[in-house]
This record gives C-alpha cells, structure tokens and sequence, in this order.
C-alpha cells in the first residue's frame, strides 16, 4: 500500500494544481472583462468631455474657440496610441478656458464631464493594475494562462484640479418680495465661517437637480417665508448675478436668477420651515425702503439694490445683470 504513496500525492497535486490553474484562468479572464468594461466607460467619458468642450468653444472668442474645437475633434478621433497626447492637449486647453466668461449651466456640464474623466480613470486604473499584476506572474507567464487577450495599457492623462478651493457651480432663483408699501423683505446673515461679517439678501436659495428656476423661486419662498404662491404668479427672471463667494469654508460660482413677488394681503412671514443651517446663520428679516438702503452702512445683496428699485417695481420684460 505505501507503494501507492507517491502516486496518490503526485495525483492530489496534480488536482490541486488543475483547480488553481482553472481558478485563476477564470480570474484573468474576468480582469480583461472589467478592464474593457472601465476602458468602455473611460472611453465615453471622454468622449462627452470632448462633446461639451465643443459647445464651449461656440462662445469663445474665435481664436480660442477654433484652437479649442480642433483640439476636442482630435482627442475623439485619436487612435489608442495617440490618445495620451491629445487627451493632455485638451485638458490644458481647458484649464485656460476663463469660465466666469460661460453661462453657468455651461460650467456645470463641463465640471460634470471632467469629474467624469477622473473618476472613470481611476477605475479603469485600478483594473489595469490588478490585471497586470496577475499577468506577470511567472506560472502565468509560463503557461501563457492570458492566451491572446492584449495586454492592458493604462492612459496617463492629466486630471484637472478638482480640489476644494476650485469653486462650485450654484445656480440660484431668488425672490424680491415686496409688500404693499413697496418694502423689500431681507435676511440678515453671516457665513458659519466667518461670523464677524454679515449681510442682508433676499429671499432664495439653491437650485435642485431637475428643478426649472421659476420653481425653484416659489419652492423656497415657501420654505424660508411661509409664503406659497403659484410659480407662474412670479414675474421675471428680471435680474441676473453672477458671482464668486465663498460659504462654510467651500468656493463657489453662483449665478443667481431674481424674481418678482408681491406680499398678499393677507399674508405673514413665518421663517418656521427655516433649516437648521438657516437657524444657525441667520438672525433676523425685516422689510427695507429704497431710502433704508440707501442710507445703511450695512452690507446688501444685491449692492445695487436701492437703485434698482427705485427704477421700477414693476417688469418691462427685460432680464438686467446685477451686481
């Protein structure tokens, strides 16, 4: 019986062996999967950058936009092996694009589509990584387990900067509500993180996901004042702002939509729906004169304010830019 010995263990290894080989062919076989499935969403990732880059292009001015375009058509059109440089061709061309000269929604498409391309190369980079790491094993080498499948490659592109101090695209829809005597209704603030220094604004807030601005506008005059008006009761958009601040230590690029509201008859202001970060920030509301505004010494937004609506108190069906 001890004969058989040696032939059983050499047969138990040779199981042994056949499972692990079996094993990790299969598990090659689903790294080149994964990885020609982040390669494909790399790919389309890309390929929308490029698409809204185009758009960018159509409102520079034409030696930029040109230069632009040209670059975008090249990078989709790249073969794989000049893919790296043209991708890095435009995203440089890109970083010197000034997006405070683009409509925020603009700014908001080509942020996506770059956050986009990061996020799609990291994965298809850590499928690369794991697929190469078990391809250059030696048994594997050895026994050619990979077959004829192609070697991965990575695509070493440059990322743009997605760091906190980039700022933020925030479109916003605000409320001028004025009652009977022609007052305007203003919060008075502070940023959380910097409390020393408050402001007064008007009514409004963000703009969800989905959300068309003159809902926005009705949504969060309801939330912050209690007031619930039909969004087709609000006039305009009649102002427009665009502007660069900063709120709880993050930067953002606002764009600020205004509309026009009048205080029912009947109607109270009841900041009960407030957020617990609109209770923690802001302390009062009262109702201004154009005469209140211009003699303040406080800060208020829009700093145009006064003159403003000392100008009309009713729409003439023009959108006017702010400050």
């Amino acid at each position: 019986m001890s004969d058989w010995y040696p032939i059983l263990a050499a047969m138990a290894a040779l199981v042994l062996f056949g499972i692990w080989l079996v094993g990790t062919a299969n598990r090659l076989d689903r790294l080149h999967v994964r990885t020609d499935a982040a390669w494909a969403a790399l790919d389309a990732a890309l390929a929308r950058r490029a698409v809204v880059a185009r758009a960018v292009s159509g409102v520079l001015d034409p030696s930029p936009g040109d230069r632009l375009r040209v670059l975008a058509d090249r990078a989709e059109r790249a073969p794989r092996p000049d893919r790296e440089s043209a991708e890095n061709d435009l995203s440089r061309e890109l970083s010197s694009v000034d997006r405070q000269d683009l409509a925020l929604a603009l700014v908001t498409e080509l942020v996506d589509a770059e956050q986009r391309v990061v996020i799609a190369r990291r994965v298809h980079s850590d499928a690369v990584r794991d697929t190469l790491a078990l391809r250059r094993r030696r048994p594997v080498r050895w026994l050619k387990l990979a077959g004829t499948a192609p070697s991965p490659e990575y695509l070493e592109i440059a990322e743009p900067d997605l760091s906190e101090d980039v700022p933020r695209p925030r479109p916003a829809a605000r409320v001028v509500l004025l009652d009977a005597a022609g007052r305007v209704l203003l919060f008075h603030g502070h940023d959380p993180a910097r409390t020393g220094d408050s402001y007064w604004f008007t009514v409004g807030g963000g703009v969800e996901p989905g959300e068309d601005l003159r809902s926005a506008a009705a949504r969060e005059l309801r939330e912050e004042t209690g007031i619930d008006l039909p969004a087709d009761s609000l006039t305009g958009p009649i102002w427009r702002r665009r502007v660069l601040f900063s709120f709880d230590g993050r930067n953002y690029d606002g764009e600020e939509w205004f509309f026009l509201a009048h205080l029912p008859a009947d109607a109270t202001v009841d900041t009960s729906g407030f957020t617990d970060l609109e209770t923690a920030t802001i302390a009062e509301h009262r109702w201004w004169t154009v005469d209140d505004l211009r003699s303040t010494a406080d800060t208020v937004y829009p700093v145009q304010l006064a003159e403003l609506l000392s100008e009309r108190q009713t729409w003439d069906g023009t959108l006017k830019a702010v400050r």
